[in-house]
C-alpha cells in the first residue's frame, strides 16, 4: 500500500535503518500482506539510545514548567492537524475501524493538553515547623524511563508512555510493538516538531526480550513503564528488580459485567454489544463475561447475539465497517482454541465460532453461554471478539464470580438499585469500575488495575506523578 510510510527508528533525532540491521515484516491484517520492513535495534542501537536518554534527562529535568506545557500543546495541535494521516496509519497496520482510530488520535490530544496543564501543578508542600526550621516535600522527575507499548492501541499506548514522562521533565525510551510502529513514530514527530529536544524522546524497536534485557539492565533506566500481559509484565517486574527500577504495569483483565433484573436491559445491551465488539475485543478492558441474574438472562443473551449478528465485519477503511480483523495470526487460532475447549466442556455457541474467508485476520462475532468455570476461556483473557453470557441467581454469587480471578483491571454492573450500586463500588475487585456505563476512562482520571492486572495508573495527575520521586528536604 503506497501510502504506508517508510519505517525507521528514532535516536538522538536521527531516522535509523538500514545498515545490515535484521528486520520485521509489518502486516496488513485485512490481507496478510507486508506493508513494510521494520529495522530491529542492535546492541549498540540501545547503548546510543541509553547514552542519548542519559543526556536528554540531564537537558529536560531544568526545563520550565512552560517549556514543558508548550511542547505539549505544540504536539497536541500537531495531531489535530494530521488526524487523518495518524488513522489511517493505525487502521493499515492494526485493522480497527478508521473510526475508532481518529477517536484515538483525538484521545491522545485530551490527553496531552491534560498534562500540560498538569505541569504547572507538580508542587510540593512546606511543612510545619517551630521557628529557624524549614521542611519542604519535593517532586522531582525520577529519571530517564524505558517504555514499552502494546499494539492494540498503536495510537493512545505510545501516547501515554511519551506524554507522562515529557510532562514529569523525564526522558524516555520509546519501545512500541513491532506490529504497530508507524503510529508509534507519528505520536514521537508530533513531539519533536513541537520543541521537544532531540535527546528527549527515542523510539527504538527489536526483538523484545532482547530490548528489555538490554534496557532493564542498565543503571541509566530508573523507571519502567509496560502495558501488555500479565505472564510478561511479570518478567519484567523481575529485571527491573535488580536495578530497584520503578514500575507501572497496565497488565491484562478478564472483565465482569453484572446485570441484575432491576436494570434497564435495552440499554445494557446497546452498551455492552459495541463495548465487546470495539477493536475486535483486543482491549484490556473489554467486557467479557457477562454474569447475568436469573430473571434477564434469556432476554439479555438473545439480544446480546442479535447485536453480534448485526455487526458489520470488514477493511476497517472503508465506510460502514463497525468491526475489522484482529490484529494478527495469532489471535484468531487463539479464538478458534478457546472456544472449541469451551463446546467441549459443555458451553452454547450462540453466534460466530468460526473465521471470516481466507485472507487476513477476520472472525465472526461470537457468543457463548452457559460456559462451565473449568473452561479455558472462563480463566485465560480471550483478547477476542467473543462475549461470555452466564446466569446467576443472588447479587453474593454474581460478585463473587466477578471477583473470582486474579485479574482486577476493569469491572461493570447494571443496575438502578442505589444501594446496590453502592455495594458494588465498595465490593468489586477492580481499578476501574463503571456503574449504568461503560466509560471508565478519561484524561483527568487515573487508568490501571489491582491484583494480576498490575499496579500504578497512566493518565490524570497520576499519571505524571508516576514519573516523580518524592524528596523531603529538612533545613535547620
Amino acid at each position: 500500500m503506497t501510502d504506508y510510510p517508510s519505517l525507521h527508528m528514532i535516536i538522538d533525532g536521527e531516522k535509523v535503518s538500514g545498515g545490515g540491521r535484521r528486520t520485521f515484516d509489518v502486516v496488513n491484517p485485512v490481507t496478510g500482506e507486508t506493508l513494510a520492513e521494520l529495522p530491529l535495534a542492535d546492541p549498540a542501537d540501545l547503548d546510543r539510545a541509553l547514552e542519548v536518554a542519559e543526556r536528554g534527562f540531564r537537558i529536560w529535568r531544568k526545563s520550565t514548567p512552560q517549556e514543558r506545557a508548550h511542547v505539549l500543546q505544540g504536539a497536541a495541535r500537531l495531531m489535530v492537524e494530521r488526524q487523518e494521516d495518524i488513522a489511517r496509519i493505525a487502521t493499515m497496520e492494526e485493522g480497527k475501524p478508521l473510526a475508532e482510530s481518529r477517536i484515538e488520535v483525538m484521545m491522545n490530544v485530551g490527553l496531552f493538553n491534560f498534562y500540560a496543564g498538569e505541569c504547572s501543578r507538580l508542587y510540593g508542600r512546606e511543612l510545619v515547623r517551630p521557628e529557624g526550621m524549614r521542611s519542604t516535600v519535593r517532586w522531582e522527575p525520577v529519571g530517564p524511563v524505558a517504555a514499552f507499548a502494546p499494539w492494540n492501541f498503536p495510537i493512545g499506548n505510545p501516547g501515554r508512555k511519551l506524554g507522562a514522562p515529557v510532562a514529569a521533565g523525564c526522558s524516555v525510551i520509546l519501545k512500541s510493538a513491532e506490529e504497530t510502529p508507524a503510529s508509534a513514530l507519528a505520536i514521537l514527530q508530533c513531539l519533536l516538531d513541537a520543541g521537544l529536544p532531540k535527546e528527549v524522546a527515542q523510539a527504538v524497536f527489536g526483538v523484545p526480550d532482547e530490548v528489555s534485557r538490554h534496557l532493564l539492565g542498565s543503571p541509566i533506566i530508573r523507571k519502567l513503564s509496560f502495558t501488555g500481559s500479565t505472564v510478561v509484565g511479570k518478567h519484567l517486574a523481575k529485571l527491573a528488580a535488580d536495578n530497584m527500577i520503578r514500575t507501572t504495569m497496565e497488565l491484562g483483565g478478564h472483565g465482569p459485567v453484572l446485570v441484575f433484573n432491576d436494570s434497564d436491559v435495552d440499554k445494557a445491551l446497546a452498551t455492552a454489544v459495541g463495548g465487546k465488539y470495539r477493536n475486535c475485543g483486543q482491549v484490556c478492558v473489554s467486557p467479557t463475561r457477562f454474569i447475568v441474574q436469573e430473571d434477564v438472562f434469556e432476554k439479555f443473551r438473545d439480544g446480546f447475539i442479535e447485536g453480534a449478528k448485526a455487526q458489520v465485519v470488514g477493511n476497517g477503511l472503508e465506510d460502514g465497517t463497525t468491526m475489522g480483523p484482529m490484529a494478527n495470526a495469532r489471535r484468531p487460532e487463539a479464538i478458534d482454541r478457546f472456544i472449541a475447549d469451551a463446546k467441549d466442556k459443555g458451553a452454547k455457541l450462540g453466534a460466530g465460532g468460526k473465521r471470516i474467508g481466507n485472507q487476513g485476520f477476520f472472525y465472526e462475532p461470537s457468543v457463548i453461554s452457559e460456559v462451565p468455570l473449568d473452561a479455558e476461556i472462563m480463566n485465560e483473557e480471550p483478547f477476542g471478539p467473543v462475549a461470555i453470557v452466564n446466569p446467576y441467581r443472588t447479587e453474593e454469587e454474581m460478585i463473587a464470580e466477578a471477583n473470582r480471578l486474579p485479574y482486577g483491571l476493569a469491572a461493570y454492573s447494571w443496575t438502578n438499585d442505589v444501594q446496590r450500586q453502592r455495594r458494588l463500588a465498595d465490593q468489586l475487585e477492580a481499578g476501574m469500575v463503571g456503574i449504568n456505563s461503560h466509560m471508565i476512562g478519561g484524561a483527568d482520571s487515573p487508568f490501571g488495575g489491582v491484583k494480576w492486572s498490575g499496579h500504578g495508573s497512566e493518565d490524570g495527575p497520576e499519571g505524571v506523578r508516576a514519573c516523580m520521586v518524592t524528596k523531603a528536604v529538612h533545613e535547620g
